[in-house]
């Protein structure tokens, strides 16, 4: 028999962050392990053209909006491949154009909703029954997500899993520093407070640069690393809080992440929303760093404060510029949490666990979908 699944991923969105890194990651480590993945997208999102390069399969379609262009091309394209075993859907847009294109073929594939933020599902008809109906399951990257979804949007237990983003543990891994930051051109004799992220504002590096002024700290430099909508709004509050231009860096995306994590002595993520497990923060702790984030979404299941990082309430540069001075203050802290949050990335966050996880998930959906595939 068979067991090579056909797996197709939509995506509507244009940027690129998490979630989209993480279709990317699932799917190439999917082809790696034999399976068949197809990703359709719109031609102009990030996505796209990275998908592309690494040699994903990728087709161009026009579902970054909700109209009846997006939905006769995905009904087009489920038509013309019937071979499809199973669909993903990520974002509201592609999720509804699957949806409703799903029921205007006949024996369309059955749909997996991957629900990758914290941000509320809303309470109503058409979301229950896109959700509940329309889904055959709801996977999430966090359990603090699924726990919401049963709770709040009523959908049955059995119905929702949480399966994290897993993480490459060979690339993201402990290094020499000072290697790290020769490579980089970084100054080697001063600590390093640093943030990965896309600079969206829910991340909290407005907090994060008010902390930091707070901080007044002679030697410390803030690194910003990532680019976005946020960028000049970030650039502008540095000036006009006097951060001083030796100690605040704001190179823009980067490729070499984990060069980045390893010069750093602090990672901070102080998101406020839209969270599930960010995959930054499970890199940094990979990296072995002591972290400082806060309880929202999926991140307590990574960060238990205390033990593998510090926890600050949400929107609070007080909270989190106290934090950072506590670790800068004491080494032998700093080197506890990040022994300890390497221990726990290694244990929960690894690729081969969510790519074990996925394709027993995918493989259920099939067989109760009366598919190909017994047991």
């Amino acid at each position: 028999m068979n067991n090579t699944l056909h797996i197709l991923h939509t995506e509507s969105s244009l940027g690129w962050g998490g979630q989209e890194i993480r279709i990317l990651t699932e799917s190439l480590a999917m082809l790696a392990s034999g399976h068949r993945v197809t990703l359709v997208c719109p031609p102009e999102a990030t996505l796209f053209a990275v998908a592309r390069q690494r040699g994903l399969p990728v087709i161009p379609l026009p579902i970054a909006r909700k109209n009846l262009t997006g939905l006769r091309a995905m009904r087009g394209f489920l038509r013309a491949n019937p071979d499809t075993d199973v669909i993903i859907t990520h974002s509201s847009t592609d999720c509804w154009l699957t949806a409703v294109a799903s029921l205007l073929i006949r024996r369309p594939p059955p749909m997996v909703r991957l629900r990758h933020i914290s941000a509320p599902v809303p309470v109503n008809l058409p979301t229950r029954w896109l959700y509940a109906t329309a889904s055959r399951l709801v996977i999430t990257t966090g359990q603090g997500i699924r726990d919401r979804l049963i709770e709040v949007n009523g959908l049955q237990p059995d119905r929702v899993l949480s399966i994290p983003t897993g993480i490459d543990l060979e690339r993201f891994s402990p290094g020499d520093r000072d290697t790290a930051r020769a490579r980089l051109n970084l100054p080697t004799d001063r600590p390093i407070i640093g943030i990965v992220a896309t600079l969206r504002s829910w991340k909290g590096h407005l907090q994060l640069l008010e902390a930091f002024a707070a901080l007044r700290h002679p030697t410390a430099i803030l690194a910003i690393v990532g680019d976005g909508p946020q960028q000049e709004v970030l650039a502008r509050r540095a000036a006009q809080l006097s951060i001083p231009q030796h100690q605040f860096l704001m190179p823009g995306r980067q490729e070499d992440i984990p060069a980045w994590l390893r010069a750093m002595d602090i990672f901070v993520l102080p998101s406020y929303a839209n969270e599930g497990v960010p995959q930054a923060l499970m890199q940094a702790m990979a990296c072995g760093l002591p972290v400082i984030s806060t309880p929202v979404g999926g991140i307590p299941e990574m960060v238990l404060h205390d033990q593998t990082g510090l926890l600050t309430p949400p929107k609070d540069p007080e909270a989190l510029r106290a934090a950072m001075a506590a670790l800068l203050d004491d080494p032998q802290r700093c080197q506890r949490l990040a022994a300890r949050a390497l221990t726990h990335a290694r244990e929960r966050c690894s690729t081969a666990i969510m790519l074990e996880q996925m394709e027993r998930a995918l493989r259920r959906v099939i067989e109760e979908n009366g598919q190909r595939f017994p047991g």
